[in-house]
This record gives C-alpha cells, structure tokens and sequence, in this order.
C-alpha cells in the first residue's frame, strides 16, 4: 500500500488518481476531512504531530512525502514511517535544494538521504498552476499583474509531476536517485497571460508589477522564506534554473506538458 501526504493538492490528488489508475492500494491523507475516489483510504493526520501518523501509515511499505513547511521536524515522521514498516520514501523537494542551497531549503532531502530508508527525491521548478494566483483578476476584470515580465522559466504542469511519482512509486530503478523536473519551454508572465488568453477565447491584459508589490501579494499565500526564494529565482534565474530537463520524458515516454496545454485544462478557473 502507497501512503500519500498531501494528497488534496495540486500533486496529491492526481497522484492518488495516477496510482488507482495503475491499480495501486491507497491511503491519502490530509489534515481535514476530504473527498476521494471509490477504493481510497483516507486518514486524518498532521505531519507536524507524529502521534497522529501512526494510523494513516499502518499496512503501508511505501510513502510519498510533500510538505512546504520547513519549521516541521521531519525526523519523527520518518521514524513513524520505519516504525509502520515503510521501506521506500519518495520526497517532493524543490530545485532550490540544488540551485539555491541553504540548511533550511535542504533540510528534508538531508534528513532522508541519511535515514536507513530506500528513498528518491524529486526536484521541480515553478508550477504551472501558481497562475491560479491570478484566477479572480482574470475572471473579474481580463487581467492580470505580476513582476519580471519577460523573465522565461520552465514551468511544470503539477499533473506531471504526480505521474513521474507515480512511476518512481511503482517501478524498480530509482532507489538513491534525485530527479530534476521541469516543463517543456520557457514561459514568461507576459507569455502565460496570453496563453491563458487563448485558452478562455478573450484577451489577458499584462500589468508588470514591482518585486515590492509582488512580495505584498505573495504573502497571502506563502510563507515570507518561500515568497523571497520564489520571487529571486523569478527575477533573476541560474541557467540551471532554466534548463529544460528531460526527465519528465525520459520517465514518463511523453514531451512534459506546455503551459498552454495546462492553461487550456484548466480553463475554467479563468473564465
């Protein structure tokens, strides 16, 4: 049985869905009540409290781990996770852990790697789905704000991503393997306004705002380390950061997904 934490988001949910799909028993779990496809287990839990994991990893060998709170200590989840017989980890991380190194953002990747578990980490860049930030102005008023402009970096489709980990889960030859993850092309602010312009049938307007007005509006959503890391790699990003990595295909056997394929998907939140 495949455990998987985070498993409301925009990686989890279709990750529980690409593991039912290769006929997969599964267990997702979130910190509240949810809703999942027939055949799923869900379990109530809070990686932040490991009294609570116990349960939610019983009859479980292998475990996806997401988290983006870095003030969790990760140890006792592991322990729980060897305690309930779990063998194999496979780690969301971020690139960050290999562009940007600092204790704090490679600080899961370094717990696991030295743990005694079978364990493989995924590093993505920028989601796709983080336009979702600019849902309510499009719907409102056909428009949308946001810094760097013309900065081009290779966001990925979060679907994508789930299904990369829904192969490393299910298939032998990544055990000790870090894998980057990337989209297939650069995309700019600038450039995803007028995809998802195309993808709603109506012109986006573009405002370009400044890194001050960017960090304002990000805090809403993130933590204040994740909006200045998010917004130094959205301003002045490494090449490494905007490399376009094979992986996604190499792993799955198709081109990762465009943004504009995402934005077409994912139409509705715009209109």
């Amino acid at each position: 049985m495949i455990v998987v934490t985070g498993a409301t988001g925009n990686v989890g949910r279709p990750l529980v869905e690409a593991l039912l799909a290769k006929g997969q028993e599964v267990t997702a779990v979130s910190r509240g009540e949810a809703e999942f496809p027939p055949g799923v287990a869900h379990r109530t839990a809070d990686l932040g409290e490991p009294e609570t994991l116990a349960a939610a990893f019983a009859g479980a060998d292998k475990l996806f781990l997401l988290t983006r709170d870095h003030e969790i200590d990760i140890a006792p989840v592991l322990a729980a996770a060897e305690e309930a017989g779990i063998g194999r980890v496979v780690l969301l991380s971020s690139e960050r852990a290999a562009t940007r190194p600092s204790p704090e953002v490679q600080v899961y990747d370094n717990a696991l790697t030295a743990s005694d578990l079978e364990w493989t980490i995924l590093r993505p860049g920028g989601f796709a789905s983080n336009a979702l930030l600019w849902s309510d102005s499009i719907r409102k008023e056909r428009s949308m704000t946001a810094p760097f402009g013309d900065v081009g970096l290779p966001l990925i489709d979060p679907r994508d991503i789930a299904e990369v980990a829904a192969a490393v889960l299910t298939e032998e030859g990544h055990d000790c393997r870090i894998y980057m993850l990337s989209g297939p092309e650069l995309m700019s602010p600038r450039g995803q306004a007028a995809a998802i312009g195309a993808a709603i049938g109506e012109p986006v307007a573009f405002t370009e705002q400044t890194r001050e007005e960017a960090y304002e509006q990000f805090l809403a959503f993130w933590p204040a380390e994740v909006v200045e890391g998010s917004l130094e790699v959205m301003g002045s990003p490494s090449a490494a950061e905007q490399r376009i990595s094979p992986e996604v295909e190499r792993l799955l056997g198709r081109p990762a997904t465009t943004f504009a394929a995402w934005a077409e998907r994912n139409a509705a939140a715009f209109r």
